[in-house]
């Protein structure tokens, strides 16, 4: 699948790291400053506006993506919600799409793909090859499930996803409350795709769903970042509260364009 994205371990650890980032020594790093974000790749968030629980006005959509210019983000996948409780049909999202293009006249390449929860409007949908693919060869589907419970057929709906041609993406894993490490390396030797929401460092989501996050990133299991921004204040805060290890800093390296 082509994701345009590096996976872990692959860019000569921490010495490569200190050459292009001379900041690297310091101990803790300013994301606001550190241009971990210069040509990053946000592969899920909710600036659509109006269409789920993200961003609500057009404003706010362009505003939003004024502070990603600023960040260095160059590529934006807008991945709205569909699923039972938000029923976003394909072509409406499309038109909202294009709205959004017709007003957006800034430098960052905008995509739009869907959030798709494993729940029967999703069996639907697939069934009817109604769907909105992920990543420039068109073959991703990113996907989620409860944060509590996986569907009961969780892993034959992935390997149906596989058998259609398309590559699952899973949103978020770290922040599924009944994943463990056993659960995360079944689902790669699946060839289940891991989305790392960068909120999740920041420990907007709990110690747990950090600590998750930080082993994840350890073991090289991510294939590729998300901001998962519903808002704009959100965002903003993201960028100019959290602190990097370096740790984290080598990770999150991995997973730019």
């Amino acid at each position: 699948m082509d994701m345009a994205i590096m996976g872990g371990g692959n860019l000569g650890g921490f010495s490569m790291i200190r050459r292009h980032f001379p900041w690297f020594k310091s101990k803790r790093t300013d994301l606001a400053t550190s241009g971990l974000l210069e040509g990053f790749t946000d592969f899920h968030c909710h600036l659509l506006p109006g269409v789920d629980d993200g961003v609500r006005t057009m404003e706010e959509s362009l505003a939003v993506l004024a502070e990603y210019e600023k960040s260095g983000i160059r590529e934006v996948w807008l991945t709205p919600h569909i699923m039972e409780d938000i029923p976003n049909a394909t072509e409406k999202l499309k038109e909202r799409f294009a709205e959004l293009q017709q007003e957006y006249t800034g430098n960052i390449t905008l995509h739009l793909a869907a959030e798709y929860m494993l729940d029967s409007l999703f069996s639907e949908r697939f069934e009817q090859n109604d769907l909105l693919a992920i990543g420039t060869s068109g073959n991703g589907l990113l996907v989620e499930t409860s944060y509590y419970n996986p569907p009961m057929d969780f892993y034959d709906i992935l390997e149906k996803i596989r058998k259609k041609g398309f590559h699952p993406v899973l949103a978020h894993p770290e922040r599924y409350r009944y994943m463990d490490m056993k659960d995360y390396q079944k689902l790669k030797s699946m060839g289940v795709k891991f989305q790392m929401n960068l909120f999740s460092l920041a420990g907007s989501y709990g110690e747990e769903t950090l600590r998750k996050c930080c082993m994840l990133l350890a073991e090289g299991m991510y294939d590729l970042g998300g901001t998962d921004t519903h808002n704009l204040a959100m965002f903003r805060r993201f960028v100019a509260e959290k602190k990097l290890s370096k740790e984290e800093c080598k990770g999150l390296i991995t997973l730019k364009k």
